[in-house]
């Protein structure tokens, strides 16, 4: 059985994948040549990240597929209602990125109350000369811990999140559609275990009592932050979206980083990805990352592994 893993996958999951008796090609199609290569090579399984769509044409052109993989927990890349009514399996990994992605968010965090994204640029230039002005325009930093944290979405990657945040000293609010109460349990090194239960809020109480909030939720129609939200928040508010380019409104995150009313942007995914708005790239108050949350080599062999295990199943 021959599967194409269009947008790489890790080597792990290649070993996985070959001592189960299957046979993995990871050259990378493009995406206008993708119908064609499955056809002329067979491919009964492809798999993906955010790089390769797989919507209906592909599906209807490809009778050979069996199995369509996303290496990662968003899906918007892939028809899967259509896919699965022509019994296509559909899989994805949900919470091998989780920790990857949540370390993220506090390194946005941690360089934007210590000014790191901005003297990370100006150092180079000015410390030699500037050192002591530097020096005194950095020092008004303010530290993590005793501050409250408020999640917008908390799957997987949200409570990632919670975990880090409670670990560090901070208060931890969040807003979910779905979940009603959760229960995060932080484990330690030596056994020890904390359990912190958590009770669902609504957007707005999220909103206003937050002094840094993290988005964690899938692709949406609309905004989950727009220009009234903003007007919501506390004054000072800093906003992290390792999510999904498009659920934040840019244009009003512009002009609340302006008016002062937030102090710092982490942003790991953008509305015009793969193209961010240069605004938005060359603005002074946004730390910024090209959509790497998963990017870690660690997250990246339990995605490999965790598809090949997988597709093991539903395939053998």
């Amino acid at each position: 059985m021959r599967i194409l893993a269009n947008d790489g996958i890790s080597q792990a999951g290649v070993d996985t994948l070959k001592s189960n008796g299957f046979e993995i090609l990871t050259v990378n199609v493009a995406q206008e040549q993708l119908v064609t290569y499955i056809n002329k090579h067979n491919i009964e399984a492809l798999l993906v990240r955010s790089a390769t769509k797989v919507q209906k044409d592909i599906i209807d052109q490809c009778p050979s597929l069996k199995l369509i993989g996303r290496g990662g927990v968003g899906m918007d890349n892939i028809d899967v209602e259509y896919a699965i009514e022509k019994g296509i399996h559909v899989i994805n990994t949900p919470e091998a990125s989780s920790e990857s992605v949540a370390e993220l968010v506090f390194a946005h965090l941690y360089g934007g109350v210590r000014f790191l994204y901005d003297s990370n640029r100006t150092m180079p230039l000015d410390g030699d000369s500037r050192f002591k002005e530097l020096k005194k325009g950095y020092s008004g930093g303010i530290e993590l811990r005793g501050k409250t944290l408020g999640i917008i979405g908390f799957g997987k990657i949200g409570q990632a999140t919670a975990k880090i945040a409670l670990g560090v000293g901070m208060k931890v609010i969040y807003h979910d559609s779905e979940l009603e109460k959760s229960t995060i349990s932080l484990k330690f090194f030596d056994g020890q275990k904390v359990d912190f239960n958590l009770i669902n809020s609504t957007k707005d109480e999220v909103l206003k009592k937050s002094d840094f909030i993290s988005l964690h939720v899938p692709k949406q129609k609309n905004y989950i932050l727009d220009k009234d939200d903003f007007e919501i928040m506390k004054d000072g508010v800093a906003i992290i979206n390792t999510a999904r380019g498009g659920v934040l409104d840019e244009v009003a995150l512009v002009n609340a980083l302006e008016t002062g009313k937030v102090s710092f942007a982490g942003l790991d995914v953008f509305e015009s990805e793969p193209k961010p708005e240069i605004r938005i790239l060359m603005h002074p108050d946004i730390s910024l990352t090209p959509h790497i949350g998963a990017a870690t080599q660690e997250a990246q062999d339990r995605i490999g592994i965790e598809l090949a295990n997988k597709i093991t199943k539903l395939l053998k």
